[in-house]
């Protein structure tokens, strides 16, 4: 594996989980670390009947492949121990406000004097400086403060938040990988480093495509709800989102080569069909581009495809897509991704912890294939404190105030 020789301290909530997750994923000894008594977040519904009790789904996931300690860091005897377990560490990743740590003479700094090769990761809502450093945030109001509700929501309508909770996921991904780039200088260095994540600004990389719109047309995207718009310089919108039998298709009618392809087989299946259209069959496709189109040319193509899209279900759509090489795709569910032939093919979901109370439970499994085997997920969630005496317990056999 590849950080199978690195040791991690996860002292996050909720906003840093997947950072753990993922640097445990690619093999690192990954020590999760919980107040006594466990996470807030391990009561969060949905839940999974587990070991006599309930516990989250959502906790479940994210802390797979980690050992679980508690240690009480509002107590001498649990800090003593988690700076013991520093001195030894890789990376330590934390996602107090600013300053905490510093108070309990845990910071980058205090930790850095004992092992300079320690990389530390600070994750935060807005980042250890600025003039919103301290404040706190849910994920709607760092959805808000990144810009992406902004373009999430029908034109006129309010700002919406994008499906289920995401901006934890997205500083999650930011801070595991500016955690491997620390971990690479410090190769070339002999030295750890600080990071900080932002959450806000993780989010940001959600908007890379929005600022090109202001470059080229002056013109600043905004929200168009099942449409898309800065494909025309006429300023007509563009449907990516239709309504089938079952629920929803993503179809864009593109221009390029790949589109023409797309639109070409498009016409051709619903000749086949019985629903072509003057409309579409006035089209030279091979020569086709959506610039210079306007709302009234979009309208006379995009009324027969609705029509047609409406009859079929998600998986009639994908099957003819691959057979043709459209692009398009069904929008998946819940429960379309549990059942997805594609992700059992790659044997994305894996029986983890049979052996335990409750039975096993289907994990996603790790996020790639590496060698043609997928990323493993060794172990399941930690009980609360189940590896105290593993990881600490020589330390503290006498003190029950930290676990």
């Amino acid at each position: 594996m590849f950080l199978s020789p690195y040791r991690v301290l996860d002292v996050t909530g909720p906003l840093g989980f997947l950072a753990g997750r993922i640097l445990a994923d690619l093999g690192a000894d990954v020590i999760k670390v919980e107040a006594p008594g466990g996470d807030l977040s391990r009561r969060w519904p949905p839940f999974h009947e587990h070991h006599g009790g309930r516990q989250s789904l959502y906790w479940l996931a994210f802390n797979a492949n980690k050992r679980g300690i508690t240690l009480d860091l509002e107590a001498a005897n649990g800090r003593f121990v988690l700076r013991e377990l520093a001195r030894s560490a890789d990376v330590l990743v934390e996602s107090f406000p600013p300053g905490y740590l510093a108070q309990h003479q845990l910071a980058y700094e205090q930790l850095h004097r004992e092992n300079p090769r320690l990389v530390f990761v600070s994750i935060t809502p807005y980042g250890q400086n600025g003039g919103h450093s301290g404040y706190p945030a849910s994920d709607i109001e760092i959805m808000a403060a990144s810009g992406a509700m902004s373009l999430a929501g029908e034109a006129d309508g309010e700002p919406m938040r994008v499906s289920v909770p995401q901006a934890a996921q997205w500083a999650g991904s930011e801070a595991a990988m500016g955690a491997l780039t620390a971990l690479v200088y410090r190769t070339q260095s002999g030295r750890g480093q600080w990071v900080d994540v932002s959450a806000q600004a993780a989010v940001l990389a959600a908007l890379a495509h929005a600022p090109v719109f202001w470059d080229l047309n002056r013109v600043n995207p905004e929200r168009a709800g099942v449409y898309i718009t800065g494909r025309s310089v006429s300023g007509a919108r563009m449907r990516a989102f239709w309504p089938c039998q079952d629920g929803w298709i993503n179809f864009i009618v593109y221009g390029g080569s790949a589109g023409r392809h797309t639109n070409q087989q498009l016409v051709a299946w619903m000749e086949e069909r019985g629903m072509g259209a003057d409309a579409l069959r006035r089209i030279d496709w091979r020569r086709f581009t959506v610039p210079e189109l306007t709302q009234e040319q979009v309208d006379a193509i995009e009324a027969p495809i609705g029509a047609f899209l409406a009859t079929l279900t998600k998986q009639e759509f994908l099957a003819e897509a691959m057979a043709r090489q459209m692009l398009g795709y069904p929008v998946s569910s819940a429960e379309d991704i549990h059942r997805d032939p594609q992700l059992d093919a790659r044997a994305f979901w894996q029986q983890v912890g049979g052996g335990r109370p409750g039975g096993a439970i289907r994990y996603p499994g790790g996020f790639a294939v590496v060698d043609g085997e997928r990323l493993p997920i060794r172990r399941p969630a930690p009980e609360v404190g189940e590896h105290n005496d593993e990881v600490y317990g020589h330390l503290v056999h006498d003190s029950p105030t930290v676990v």
